[in-house]
């Protein structure tokens, strides 16, 4: 019976394709909702036409409004990469790779009025790789979410599973990471420095100065406690391999950066 109900899903980057496509692959009625403003009354009117029993969002990056969460028999569904209450908010995989976690997870939440607040319904651990930088691990936890989500569902709507509210005494919270925010401190260890470079690229993209240009360091590896480059790019020039580089600038000297 649950096959039968119309969904609308909400989500925007590749990351959240996982999600809807495993929606799709186990037979639900899915409907992709696309609009770029959720305050116009207009694209309101069109969402209740579409007459949904639920709403499922990943990797959306908007604020749904509350008009919204009424509208569905059983509200909205939230698949979300951290295990909540900890890191609410838009960058819970960056923060959790730039702390260091060894491990995280994917939480389906039911989503209310405030910022991954909600109850929670299921939540299943990944294990931090210590190499994979943040888009892999971002696209392992969407892959996971999807089959948990599948998973949570039919007992959501049968009343097995009823939502649980979050220890709010336990949340942490994320922050849109900026340009600045990517900027390398030499004087931290390399262990941070490598989990910053993994954490922060592609967007906004690790950086540091040498000779008044700046260089984006890509990717990175650590190896008996020592920070190598392997990727980087020196403003207005493509991105090279580190060696490549190197024949273009016998002169550099990593110890001039800053």
């Amino acid at each position: 019976m649950e096959n039968n109900l119309n969904i609308v899903f909400f989500g925007t980057p590749d990351f959240a394709m996982p999600v809807l496509e495993a929606l799709v692959k186990n037979g639900y009625n899915v409907f992709h909702f696309q609009s770029k403003s959720l305050k116009d009354e207009e694209v309101f009117e069109d969402f209740k036409k579409l007459n949904p029993d639920l709403c499922v969002v990943a990797a959306y990056g908007k604020i749904i409004p509350p008009r919204y969460l009424n509208i569905p028999k059983y509200g909205f569904v939230n698949v979300h990469p951290s295990l909540l209450p900890k890191y609410r908010g838009p960058s819970p995989v960056q923060t959790a790779i730039l702390n260091g976690n060894k491990e995280t997870g994917a939480t389906i939440m039911v989503v209310d009025n405030e910022v991954d607040h909600g109850p929670i319904l299921s939540s299943i651990k990944y294990k931090v790789s210590s190499i994979k930088y943040n888009e892999e691990i971002t696209g392992d936890l969407f892959k996971l979410g999807a089959e948990l989500l599948i998973e949570t569902l039919p007992k959501y709507i049968s009343g097995e599973i009823k939502p649980e509210p979050q220890d709010h005494s336990q949340a942490t919270f994320t922050k849109m990471f900026s340009r600045e925010d990517a900027r390398i401190n030499w004087s931290r260890t390399s262990q941070e420095i490598y989990n910053q470079i993994r954490a922060l690229n592609p967007e906004p993209g690790t950086w540091t100065m040498w000779k008044g240009k700046i260089i984006n360091i890509r990717k990175a590896e650590l190896a008996d406690g020592k920070l190598k480059i392997e990727t980087i790019q020196i403003e207005g020039k493509r991105e090279t391999p580190f060696r490549e580089f190197l024949n273009g600038y016998p002169d550099f000297d990593v110890s001039q950066l800053n």
